[in-house]
């Protein structure tokens, strides 16, 4: 009863910790910032401070120094590899975020494992609390990672469609950056809002070619990235962009379908496993059962 009652008093206490970093109120800096962009604030500046909850000013700064302390304990190429995969899964979280959740994470299964350790004892729950805390370390990378995947996938799929129109726009007589606004206009979805960060980098003064290039890195994604130094190398030499856009969407286009080609070629493959463990044996007990029942009553009788 009591490994039970401190059970829940380290999950209530996690809880409480994931809420604060989730439920972040807007606090007197957003309001400020909503305020100098025009924007209509939720809370005033000085209801904001009067309403800030416990979490916003208790364990919000808790979290800052921990994830501020884990990123100097960890080495410095590992916290730009998770910044780096962060930029290409969109950014849905914050570094700091990201290192909390971690840490929230291997709490609670290791939380999980001791419980189990302390109720059950032996040598394999000893095995199975290393296991979960293995399983805490691995499982927020899996999920970035997860994350990047899906967000690169997305854009591999719209790169076709979205440099096609890049042609005919530069081709109808646009520029180059006229060209990419429309994309980003008429794009929906990850690629539309990437072109659209670029837009706005080149509009404040950055160099295109820099532009393109932080573009194709954000992404990750290699046809992107192929063609962007198509673009900078043609604008470098002087050729023709709008023979180079052509010949880079043709190439596209063609990489689509050979992709297409190759999932196609891999579909029986992939469906064999879920054929032989599921399908396969409900077939045979379908077909064979009523004749093994006959079988073993006529057995029994004799």
């Amino acid at each position: 009863m009591l490994l039970l009652f401190g059970s829940i008093i380290v999950f209530a206490a996690i809880a409480s910790l994931v809420y604060g970093l989730v439920a972040r109120p807007e606090n007197q800096m957003s309001a400020r910032l909503a305020g100098l962009r025009g924007e209509r604030s939720e809370l005033g500046y000085a209801e904001s401070i009067q309403r800030e909850s416990l979490a916003a000013r208790v364990f919000l700064p808790m979290a800052d120094s921990l994830a501020l302390k884990l990123e100097h304990l960890l080495p410095t190429r590992f916290i730009a590899g998770i910044e780096n995969r962060l930029i290409q899964a969109g950014q849905p979280v914050t570094l700091a975020g990201f290192l909390i959740g971690s840490v929230v994470v291997e709490a609670v299964l290791l939380t999980l494992g001791f419980t189990l350790v302390t109720s059950a004892g032996g040598g394999r729950s000893w095995l199975l609390m290393g296991a979960l805390a293995g399983f805490g370390i691995i499982m927020p990378k899996i999920w970035l990672d997860n994350r990047a995947r899906h967000r690169q996938k997305e854009i591999l799929k719209s790169l076709p469609d979205a440099f096609d129109l890049v042609t005919v726009c530069v081709e109808a007589g646009l520029g180059l950056e006229a060209a990419l606004a429309r994309v980003a206009e008429k794009q929906e979805g990850a690629f539309g809002e990437e072109i659209a960060l670029t837009m706005r980098e080149i509009s404040l003064g950055k160099l295109r070619r820099d532009a393109l290039k932080e573009l194709a890195t954000r992404i990750g994604v290699p046809d992107l990235t192929t063609f962007v130094n198509a673009v900078i190398q043609a604008e470098s030499m002087g050729t023709s962009i709008a023979t180079v856009l052509r010949v880079q969407a043709d190439q596209m286009r063609t990489r689509r379908r050979q992709r297409a080609e190759q999932q196609a070629h891999q579909a029986p493959i992939k469906m064999m496993f879920p054929l032989v463990l599921f399908i396969f044996p409900s077939l045979f007990i379908v077909i064979l059962g009523p004749a093994g029942i006959s079988i073993y009553r006529t057995l029994v009788e004799k």
